[in-house]
């Protein structure tokens, strides 16, 4: 399948270095701040991954009794916003990826995305360890688009694709002794009580996790351990937040959006060039998932109201509405199959003319879309 997503790496940013035997950094332009710590848990997040290490030496040993005995580690690292979870999720790829192993990387982080834009759910292979400035290199992610950065706007919608990149993952697993052996890490969000908690047993449940990491949270860990406990399978463990991590506020959250959907587009450092195209209103077909009643009010109890139901496909009229919008090019046949189906990538939505019905937007690529079909959410972009 021909996906439209950015062949560049995507950036990370860089919170911390630890060294081992010493080092001198040299640093240019200016900090946030900038100190030297006595205390760290890297020694600790180490160990994890010498226990991950020797799972999948035994699960690869096992592989020729059958899938269920081959089955490697699948750690989830969890706890509020702003505690080092991404920062461990590439550590523990990285490590990974060191020993010859290829992991799985997952992120359910729709605020922030480190595989592919916000508003994305997201797996990809990991075959090399994660260059700290270049970030996480891309052949063809599975990505499932949610077009919110917030759970909240559609909480069934987010459960579903949740399961649906799950089990798509599971078939591949299935075939690939490999794959199983090296298991995954899966990237979460920091909302961690209420909904955030249960989409959080929800992921631990669809991806068949076996490990559990909590950062920086007593009472999240607790409440794990206690929900858990008649899954002898799972391990939770409490780790200790780095005192490297950086709290960000909500604005510096939406500049690093901005800044990670232009990346998208343009690369490290502008070094990507994209393409702006022009297609007639006939030739697209854009969709929003949920809205519209479940059932009309003459087929509901009296007195009850309709409510909107959460997955339903609900055509959108091309118009002015859709400027500034980042869309999703879905790989699907028919209409039917879009939320089943992965994302090919994304375009940007530059202008609409309706007198003449042609509506310009950006691409990674020139020529044609993949598909006609496209996804659309509340997620923006002001190009700048």
């Amino acid at each position: 399948m021909e996906s439209i997503f950015s062949s560049e790496f995507l950036t990370v940013k860089i919170e911390k270095v630890f060294t081992w035997y010493g080092a001198t950094i040299e640093m240019e332009g200016t900090t946030e701040t900038d100190y030297t710590a006595d205390e760290t848990p890297m020694i600790s997040y180490l160990n994890v991954h010498a226990v991950l290490e020797g799972r999948r030496k035994r699960s690869k040993a096992s592989s020729t009794n059958g899938p269920d005995s081959s089955q490697g580690p699948r750690v989830i690292v969890v706890g509020p916003t702003d505690s080092g979870k991404s920062t461990l999720t590439r550590m523990l790829l990285s490590w990974a990826a060191k020993q010859g192993w290829k992991p799985t990387f997952v992120d359910l982080d729709i605020g922030q995305g480190s595989i592919t834009i916000p508003g994305s759910i997201a797996a990809t292979p990991i075959e090399m360890p994660i260059d700290p400035v270049e970030g996480i290199p891309l052949e063809m992610p599975l990505v499932h688009y949610y077009g919110h950065t917030t759970p909240s706007v559609n909480v069934e919608l987010y459960k579903v694709l949740v399961k649906e990149l799950s089990q798509t993952l599971e078939r591949q697993f299935s075939g690939n002794a490999e794959a199983r052996a090296a298991g995954m890490v899966i990237n979460t969000m920091g909302w961690i009580e209420g909904v955030g908690y249960e989409l959080l047993l929800q992921a631990i449940d669809a991806f068949s996790v076996n490990v559990v990491l909590v950062i920086g949270q007593e009472k999240l860990c607790s409440m794990l351990k206690d929900v858990l406990k008649n899954k002898p399978n799972v391990d939770v463990v409490k780790l200790q937040k780095s005192g490297g991590v950086v709290s960000r506020n909500p604005k510096l959250r939406q500049k690093a959006r901005s800044y990670r959907i232009r990346e998208y587009f343009y690369g490290i450092a502008n070094a990507l060039s994209p393409h702006s195209n022009i297609a007639s209103f006939s030739d697209l077909f854009v969709y929003r998932i949920g809205g519209g009643p479940q059932a009309p009010r003459s087929a509901l109890p009296i007195g009850a109201e309709p409510t909107a139901d959460p997955t339903r496909l609900v055509p959108v009229n091309i118009n002015h509405d859709l400027l500034h919008l980042v869309l999703a090019v879905s790989f699907a046949k028919e209409p039917d199959e879009i939320i089943s189906s992965n994302v090919a990538g994304f375009i940007y939505i530059t202008d609409v003319d309706i007198h003449r019905k042609k509506i310009t937007y950006l691409a990674p690529a020139a020529g044609e879309l993949p598909s006609k079909f496209l996804i659309v959410g509340t997620l923006t972009w002001v190009e700048t």
